[in-house]
């Protein structure tokens, strides 16, 4: 079951000036940092996970760790008596399906947050792969398009570029949310129709008009008439 993460309403505006991001000025160390891309929800490379220090300062209590599986001696937990991790195993390429380890990560992540925790999601550059998942919770979290959600996260993150490949999954990711979202609405409404149509019947049922059992009583006796 997909736990759901209470969000706050935003006019057009104001998500708009979110997808603009801060507009703080980015410099070439700060790729080495972790940035906050919504709140509770940060993003970054393996060296923001290697220091307790920094984690505790921010508030750290989760941590998804998404690495190539030749990267799994480097790119590992290390403060695991300190945080809750998810390890995801991918190859950082083209061909790697992202999509259908999304949910994972997702409800991971919702969970935290929901009880008050802060996540960093990394992978070893904060480049391409970790930014590719945190692009497609954006995307479903603030019901964006795939673009505005990139930019949502660019903006904040100047130095990532998914690759090609996953790219087209995250754009991909924008018809499946809607989808789930509109198939999610589709059963209360249907319900809601049944019902009405059911309460119409039945009320169509007991106001039976007298004319009605006349006519019946009617047929029946020539019925009756016919047989004698």
């Amino acid at each position: 079951m997909n736990t759901v993460v209470n969000q706050m309403a935003f006019t057009e505006e104001q998500l708009r000036e979110m997808i603009q991001g801060p507009g703080d000025e980015w410099t070439y160390e700060m790729r080495r940092q972790c940035q906050e891309i919504l709140p509770g929800l940060y993003l970054g490379p393996l060296q923001a996970s290697k220091s307790l220090d920094t984690l505790r300062n921010l508030g750290i209590t989760h941590i998804v760790c998404i690495r190539d599986a030749k990267e799994a001696f480097s790119v590992r937990p290390r403060f695991e008596d300190h945080f809750r991790y998810m390890v995801l195993d991918v190859e950082d390429n083209e061909e790697q399906n992202l999509i259908r380890l999304f949910p994972g990560a997702k409800q991971f992540i919702d969970n935290a947050i929901l009880h008050g925790g802060r996540v960093l999601v990394h992978c070893n550059g904060g480049i391409s792969l970790s930014p590719a998942f945190v692009v497609m919770y954006v995307m479903q979290y603030h019901k964006l398009s795939w673009e505005d959600a990139l930019h949502m996260v660019q903006n904040r993150r100047y130095c990532i570029s998914p690759n090609g490949g996953f790219l087209t999954q995250i754009k991909e990711y924008e018809s499946i949310y809607k989808a789930s979202l509109a198939l999610q609405s589709f059963p209360t409404q249907q319900r809601a129709v049944v019902n009405r149509r059911k309460r119409s019947d039945d009320d169509d049922e007991e106001t039976e008009r007298p004319e009605d059992r006349k006519r019946a009583n009617v047929d029946e006796d020539d019925d009756d008439a016919m047989q004698s």
